[in-house]
């Protein structure tokens, strides 16, 4: 395993640590956001959603510059 890919191993390791946990506390937040408002609640859940797949998105456009 050369550095390159050592790197992304690692960058996409914590990626998909740090989301899986944000993942792991949603229902909770989605309950206490959900009892001020549903619509809040629901543009969380999206948007943590659409991070996820953003943030590997930004990751490969990056890669493609180098």
């Amino acid at each position: 395993m050369d550095r390159e890919t050592r790197n992304s191993a690692i960058a996409a390791a914590l990626i998909l640590g740090g989301f899986g946990l944000l993942f792991y506390l949603m229902p909770k937040l989605m309950l206490a956001v959900g009892e001020e408002s549903t619509t809040v609640a629901g543009i969380l859940a999206v948007a943590a959603v659409a991070a996820f797949f953003g943030v590997f998105w930004l990751r490969a456009r990056y890669k493609n510059r180098k």
